[in-house]
């Protein structure tokens, strides 16, 4: 079963596993301050995230925009060359940020359990497998 837009992100090259995270990383990075689009594309990398299509990180970008938890406007002063947006976290972002990271932590609870589950079946298998022989 397909989440809703799954079949976008896949069609611009990117995971759903990548897609999850990135726009809370996005949110993470702009609670530090305010950042130019391929600014924030570089710290990416930090969360693992350096082989995104920088096309799928601006489209996120606008999303997010769209969605009213980041706002954007043009900086002509700070760049050498043409104006550049810059984008903050808004109020809304860091109320979705605050949410989508105690998800998260429920997550990476529920994901341990698995795997400490499967863990315990392997040795158990492992120990099993040494007794019949």
């Amino acid at each position: 079963m397909h989440g809703r837009g799954q079949g976008r992100w896949r069609r611009q090259g990117c995971s759903r596993r990548t897609a999850r995270i990135m726009e809370p990383a996005l949110l993470l990075l702009l609670q530090h301050g305010p950042a130019h689009g391929y600014t924030l594309l570089e710290q990416l990398g930090g969360f693992g995230l350096d082989e995104v299509n920088p096309s799928v990180v601006y489209r996120a970008l606008r999303d997010m925009e769209e969605r009213g938890w980041v706002t954007s406007c043009w900086d002509d002063e700070e760049s050498q060359g043409p104006p550049r947006r810059v984008y903050r976290i808004s109020p809304l972002g860091d109320e979705v940020l605050a949410w989508w990271t105690q998800d998260l932590v429920e997550t990476k609870r529920m994901i341990d359990c698995l795997l400490t589950a499967y863990e315990c079946r392997m040795r158990q298998d492992n120990i099993d497998s040494h007794k019949e022989r």
